[in-house]
């Protein structure tokens, strides 16, 4: 189990270090990335350009903090800091990251199945986030780590994707789209569902050992 988690974290780091070497290519505003360049047509769009490097900019301090709340040690050593970043998460994701990724969801390559999945992540992403702040402001803190823990599951989707689309093309060799079609959904519905795992896992340990949730 200590193996396990230790993979965890390695894979973790190591895979927010490739994602903000990504973040890196479009500082400043850079157009000529791979990316971009395969949205011809949403770069003549104002908006579209605002909410890509909206997102782009906001959305990688989510993963850089978002860890740090779900350490044990420290939400009970520094609650007050663990409190500031939890706030400065939310209003990163509820102001700028989530509805520059609903934004983008519209346009995403792939056809309507992508921009589907897109479109549903960023509403359950803004919602999951949301709900997390109501519960932890009313005091239901019970409800509010369940509620972070899908949203931050849904933070590391920008991660997820990405290494389901490594394994997916390495083993199985289909068509660009046909790979980006497949990630869009992999990408946040796995997460989830270990989201939903952890949530039953911890919340069972913590009722059979009558732990208070604070």
């Amino acid at each position: 189990m200590k193996l396990i988690k230790i993979l965890i974290v390695v894979g973790y780091f190591y895979f927010t270090f490739l994602l903000l070497l990504i973040t890196l290519q479009y500082i400043p505003l850079n157009f000529e990335v791979t990316f971009l360049k395969l949205k011809q047509e949403e770069v003549k769009l104002s908006y579209y350009n605002i909410a890509f490097f909206t997102h782009v900019y906001t959305s990688i301090f989510l993963v850089l903090i978002g860890w740090i709340q779900f350490w044990t040690f420290f939400r009970k050593k520094y609650t007050n800091l663990h409190r500031l970043i939890g706030k400065f998460y939310i209003l990163i994701i509820l102001m700028f990251s989530g509805p520059s990724a609903l934004i983008m969801g519209c346009f995403a390559n792939g056809g309507i199945y992508s921009k589907i999945s897109f479109i549903i992540l960023s509403i359950l992403w803004l919602l999951f986030t949301y709900m997390s702040y109501s519960y932890a402001k009313n005091q239901n803190f019970r409800e509010h780590q369940k509620f972070a823990i899908r949203s931050f599951a849904l933070t590391l989707s920008a991660i997820s994707l990405r290494l389901f689309k490594y394994i997916i093309v390495f083993l199985f060799h289909p068509l660009p789209m046909d790979t980006y079609r497949i990630v869009s959904w992999l990408g946040w519905v796995f997460n989830l569902i270990i989201a939903e795992i952890i949530i039953i896992y911890i919340f069972r340990n913590k009722i059979k050992n009558g732990i208070k949730i604070k």
